[in-house]
C-alpha cells in the first residue's frame, strides 16, 4: 500500500492544480473568445453595434434569448482615460444595460424603466464612485443593452431604438 501513497498523493496534486489553472484561466479565455467573435461581426470599440435577430443560425454566445433584441459594445478604458459615457435610450417595455468584465463577470445591471438611463463608465485606476459613475474591475470588457422583441416587427422597433444608445469615449 505504502507503494501507491506517493503515485496518489501527486495524481491529487497535480488534479487540485489543474483545477486550480481552469478557475483562474478559463474566464478571461471565454471572454477573449466571445470579444473576438463580437469583433468579427463588425463592432467597433466604443461603438454599439445591434445584433441580428437570434436564431440558430445567428447564434454566437449559448442559449442567447430569441425574444431579446442584444447590442453590444466592446470597450478598452485604457483607450478612454477619461471613461465611457454610456446611455440606454428610452425603451417602451423590458430594457436593461448589463456591464462585463474581461473575467466575464456582470458588474451592473441598469434596467430601462421607460426612460433614457446615462451612467459614466470608469477605470479601475480612477475608483471615484461619484453618484452617476461605475468604476469597472478590469480595463477591457463588453457592454451589453437587451430589449423585449418575440416578433420581426417588435425586433425592428428595438433596432430602431438601440441607434440611439451611446458608448463614447469622453
Amino acid at each position: 500500500m505504502k507503494r501507491w501513497a506517493g503515485p496518489l498523493i501527486f495524481g491529487i496534486v497535480c488534479a487540485g492544480a489543474a483545477h486550480g489553472a481552469v478557475l483562474q484561466f478559463a474566464p478571461s479565455m471565454i471572454m477573449d473568445v466571445a470579444m473576438e467573435k463580437i469583433a468579427d461581426r463588425g463592432a467597433q470599440l466604443h461603438r454599439f453595434q445591434v445584433g441580428p435577430r437570434t436564431t440558430p443560425e445567428t447564434q454566437t454566445v449559448v442559449r442567447p434569448s430569441p425574444d431579446l433584441a442584444y447590442s453590444a459594445c466592446l470597450f478598452d478604458l485604457s483607450q478612454a482615460p477619461e471613461g465611457l459615457r454610456v446611455s440606454l435610450a428610452a425603451t417602451p417595455g423590458y430594457a436593461s444595460l448589463s456591464f462585463f468584465d474581461a473575467r466575464t463577470n456582470n458588474f451592473l445591471t441598469i434596467r430601462g424603466g421607460g426612460t433614457d438611463r446615462e451612467i459614466i463608465l470608469l477605470s479601475p485606476n480612477e475608483g471615484r464612485g461619484e453618484p452617476g459613475t461605475a468604476v469597472a474591475p478590469t480595463m477591457t470588457g463588453v457592454i451589453l443593452t437587451r430589449r423585449l422583441a418575440p416578433t420581426q416587427a417588435d425586433f425592428d422597433q428595438m433596432s430602431r431604438i438601440a441607434a440611439l444608445d451611446r458608448c463614447d469615449a469622453i
